[in-house]
């Protein structure tokens, strides 16, 4: 899907102060009341995070944004493909706005639907429609999610990867993961499924790079996709923690590679990360291997702890910071002159296709949980 450009913002924007730009935002949202709801995902900054209704990861916020029925707009703080998941599971006629559209994914536009699609042809006319269940993450376009939707498959978060993998690979042969490689690998090695049987799908080559041996001796097919964020952990940072303090745990995102997950004490969600150190006793030491907003946020909630993130040079999420205080001010004024711009809309069929596979994706989860 192509994502149009941000233009840069009108004059007086780029110059207010932050007090200006605090004091503007809040006037917009005094005068629509809970007409409208701000949105801020985990790895946002943190005056954004300050002047929104919720935070949370990308599902959260969509199914929060669902349950305002109340609302006219909703302004999502995050990214391009979790303000889609928010107009697909709103359940009225609410305004979905993305502050500034040059907030992509780079994960999610490393599997460009077309591609994905091709490459799901070439793994059917080896093995058979049959014997390939699709699975994306939910970080990918709604696109990704309708393509699921008519190929039987389905959607999974980082918090559930683990039963919604079970329960595909009992269903069919093989697992078609996109587009995070690193979910998919480590997940399914958690699993009990030998790295021998796991094939990283190249989508610039013919049937991925791979011979058609290799394709047919497959259990999970990984799309060559990946978090750029994630990648700047190293299990040589996690010696270096460890041979200076002993007692530091490392907790770390399941998007981190291989051998950054293997060290780690114990690896999760974002929701996983906050909750499992909130819960830990004071004093405790943590390495946390994701974004760095949100490491320096669970630090900040957490003084009677140590906190510090896997990498010292950590940089922060390029498309998520984005989203600044100017572009919040400039989206929410521009709404309430009546020209609301960044209007985020998926359009049929992927809308109604994007949305049965969430609703499946939930309703799994639930079932099997039980």
């Amino acid at each position: 899907m192509a994502i149009a450009y941000q233009t840069p913002l009108p004059a007086p924007y780029p110059s207010l102060t932050e007090q200006e730009l605090r004091e503007r935002i809040q006037s917009v949202r005094s005068f629509f009341g809970k007409k409208l709801v701000v949105l801020a995902h985990h790895y946002q900054r943190p005056e954004i995070v300050e002047l929104s209704d919720v935070r949370g990861d990308s599902l959260q916020l969509a199914q929060y944004a669902a349950q305002q029925t109340e609302a006219d707009y909703i302004v999502f703080c995050g990214v391009h493909f979790m303000a889609e998941g928010a107009d697909i599971l709103k359940t009225g006629n609410q305004v979905v706005v993305l502050p500034d559209l040059g907030a992509g994914c780079d994960m999610a536009d490393m599997a460009d639907a077309d591609d994905v699609i091709e490459a799901w042809e070439q793994l059917v006319e080896v093995v058979g429609h049959e014997s390939i269940m699709p699975v994306t993450y939910v970080n990918s376009t709604a696109a990704l999610k309708a393509f699921v939707a008519k190929k039987g498959g389905v959607i999974c978060t980082s918090s559930n990867a683990g039963k919604i993998v079970d329960w595909a690979l009992k269903e069919r042969k093989i697992l078609f993961f996109y587009p995070d490689q690193h979910l998919g690998r480590n997940t399914a090695k958690k699993l009990g499924i030998p790295l021998e049987s796991m094939n990283l799908w190249n989508p610039k080559k013919p049937y991925g790079g791979l011979e058609k041996e290799n394709i047919l001796n497959t259990k999970v097919m990984l799309w060559q996709g990946c978090c750029p964020v994630h990648m700047m952990f190293s299990s040589k940072q996690i010696d270096t923690i460890r041979a200076k303090d002993p007692e530091f745990k490392i907790i770390s995102h399941p998007e981190c590679s291989m051998e950054v997950v293997d060290k780690s004490d114990c690896a999760g969600s974002t929701d996983f990360i906050v909750k499992t150190i909130a819960a830990s006793p004071a004093g405790s030491k943590w390495a946390v291997g994701t974004e760095l907003n949100l490491v320096n946020r669970i630090a900040k909630e957490n003084p009677d702890k140590t906190i510090v993130s896997i990498n010292p040079f950590m940089c922060l999420c390029g498309t998520m910071n984005r989203i600044d205080l100017p572009h919040l001010t400039w989206a929410l004024e521009q709404i309430k002159a009546g020209t609301p711009k960044n209007v985020i809309t998926v359009q049929e069929p992927d809308r109604t296709l994007a949305k049965q596979a969430l609703a499946r994706m939930l309703e799994m989860s639930v079932t099997l949980s039980k």
